[in-house]
């Protein structure tokens, strides 16, 4: 699923049009990007948790020339899955 068929599922689950859920839906996005960089960790119950990952400073090959280089330490996001989330997804949901 892309961001347009995201829209369009919340368009569609919410009966508003497009252009409302577009905004629900950046606006979602800004809150978990903005929540993640200052507090490092976004948990929603039953989805998951999305975490700031810390890679640190090493050494790899440039494909093209073959010589050593550094790759500078960076940081990127990873999601953990909440057990309920990965039970629906293995077919193990339970019936509410």
């Amino acid at each position: 699923m892309n961001k347009a068929e995201l829209i369009e599922t919340v368009a569609s689950e919410l009966n508003e049009p497009k252009a409302q859920a577009s905004r629900a839906v950046d606006a979602v996005l800004r809150a978990l990007a903005e929540g993640v960089k200052e507090d490092e960790k976004v948990n929603i119950a039953n989805f998951g948790t999305f975490k700031i990952k810390h890679r640190k400073e090493r050494q790899g090959i440039n494909p093209a020339t073959r010589q050593p280089i550094t790759i500078p330490a960076s940081s990127t996001v990873g999601f953990t899955p909440a057990k309920s989330l990965r039970d629906t997804l293995n077919g193990n949901a339970r019936a509410h």
